[in-house]
């Protein structure tokens, strides 16, 4: 598969990117700098340096054009204010699936978050993140394209286990980025994943497995 990956430079993009070119996928990586593009090769992946923000709908499917998979992994950050939550969280995932529809490509990964389902009201930032990220799950559930939205629990550092709890509703907790990647590569290549809502956080259950059991 040839699998572009919008905020390319971040820790769960670059882990998946890894997980991919492991298993001989083209990959590239969409990044807003050029001092990341030795970050990106060294993952095995290819760099493509356009300013998810800055760029037109049309730039970005021309970065897009060819591809068989797009994956929504950027973020505004955590030091970040409530206008960027709109503007990259869910602004981008919305210019990312416009762009998507226009280059011909119709997989689409999201990497969401959980608390979506029934976002706070209230002005906190991390309340602003959630209700715009759950409208740009929405969107593109609503949209034609073939979607698979992945909303993780707390993310942590440390290595995978290759475990998870996967369900359409679960606990919450935490999980290794590690994890999160080898289940967004699993999504990518399982078509019965599509017009599916995942919530992942740590378990037991072999990520395959869960897959199995949530989807067969």
């Amino acid at each position: 598969m040839d699998i572009r990956i919008a905020g390319g430079h971040g820790q769960v993009a670059r882990l998946l990117a890894r997980h991919l070119s492991a298993i001989d996928d083209t990959v590239h990586g969409i990044i807003r700098s050029a001092d990341q593009v030795g970050d990106i090769e060294a993952d095995g992946a290819q760099a493509i340096v356009l300013d998810l923000e800055s760029a037109t709908t049309a730039e970005l499917a021309e970065a897009l054009r060819g591809a068989d998979a797009v994956v929504f992994a950027a973020g505004a950050g955590a030091g970040s204010g409530a206008e960027r939550k709109w503007t990259v969280d869910h602004g981008g995932a919305a210019k990312l699936r416009e762009a998507a529809v226009a280059a011909g490509v119709s997989r689409y990964v999201m990497v969401s978050s959980m608390g979506t389902d029934d976002p706070p009201t209230d002005d906190e930032v991390f309340s602003v993140y959630l209700r715009a990220k759950a409208r740009a799950d929405e969107e593109l559930m609503a949209s034609d394209l073939e979607w698979t939205v992945v909303r993780p629990g707390r993310l942590e550092d440390g290595p995978g286990t290759g475990a998870v709890t996967l369900g359409r509703h679960v606990d919450r907790g935490g999980i290794p980025r590690d994890d999160v990647a080898a289940v967004l590569a699993a999504c990518l290549h399982d078509d019965r994943t599509i017009g599916h809502v995942l919530e992942v956080v740590g378990g037991e259950i072999p990520i395959t497995t869960a897959l199995d059991a949530l989807v067969s």
